[in-house]
C-alpha cells in the first residue's frame, strides 16, 4: 500500500506520512518534518487566543498524559515540546514530537487531548465526506510510513497544509 502522484510516480514515505496525517486528522492545520532532528511539528489553530493559566494547565495535562502513555509503551521520547504563538484573533499551538518514538496511537492521543481541551475554538476542516474505510487506510499508511521514516537518512525539510480541501506539500 502506497501513495502515488497523479503521473503515477511513488510518493516518498516522508511526504506520504504528512499527507496521511492531514487527511486522517482534520484538526491538524499544518505539519512540518525536520529530518535533521527527526521531529514532526503538528500545528493546531485556535479561533481565539488563550489565557496564560489555561495554557499552563493544558501543558501540564498534556505532558503528564504523554509521559504516562510512553511509560506504558516502554518508550523514552527525546522530544515533547509545546509552543504557543498568539496572533490578533487566532492562536497557534505547535506540538513537537520525535519520529523515533512516535506512534500512530500517540498521535491519536495528542489529537484527543487537543480536541478535548480546545474543541469549541479549534479550527478544523470538515472531513465528513471521508468514509470510515478511507480513514482506516490512512491509519495503516501512517503506521507503515512512521516505521519507514524512522530508519531513513535525513531527507529535505517538508511542510504540509490544507488549502480548499486539498493537501499541499512543499520543501522548506
Amino acid at each position: 500500500m502506497s501513495l502515488k502522484y497523479k503521473h503515477g510516480g511513488e510518493v516518498s514515505d516522508s511526504i506520504g506520512l504528512l499527507i496521511s496525517i492531514l487527511v486522517r486528522y482534520p484538526e491538524v492545520g499544518t505539519i512540518n518534518y525536520e529530518p535533521k532532528d527527526q521531529v514532526l511539528r503538528f500545528t493546531f489553530m485556535m479561533a481565539q487566543p488563550l489565557a496564560g493559566e489555561a495554557i499552563q494547565q493544558f501543558e501540564k495535562k498534556f505532558r503528564k498524559s504523554l509521559e504516562v502513555y510512553n511509560y506504558l509503551e516502554d518508550r523514552e521520547p527525546k522530544v515533547i515540546n509545546l509552543k504557543y504563538t498568539p496572533y490578533d484573533q487566532l492562536m497557534a499551538l505547535e506540538v513537537q514530537r520525535d519520529v523515533i518514538t512516535l506512534s500512530r496511537d500517540e498521535i491519536d492521543l495528542i489529537i484527543a487531548l487537543v480536541r478535548e481541551e480546545f474543541g469549541a475554538s479549534l479550527v478544523a476542516e470538515n472531513n465528513d465526506n471521508i468514509m470510515e474505510e478511507e480513514l482506516m487506510i490512512q491509519e495503516e499508511l501512517i503506521d507503515r510510513m512512521l516505521e519507514s521514516v524512522r530508519g531513513t537518512v535525513p531527507e529535505r525539510q517538508l511542510i504540509a497544509f490544507r488549502e480548499e480541501g486539498r493537501v499541499m506539500v512543499f520543501n522548506k
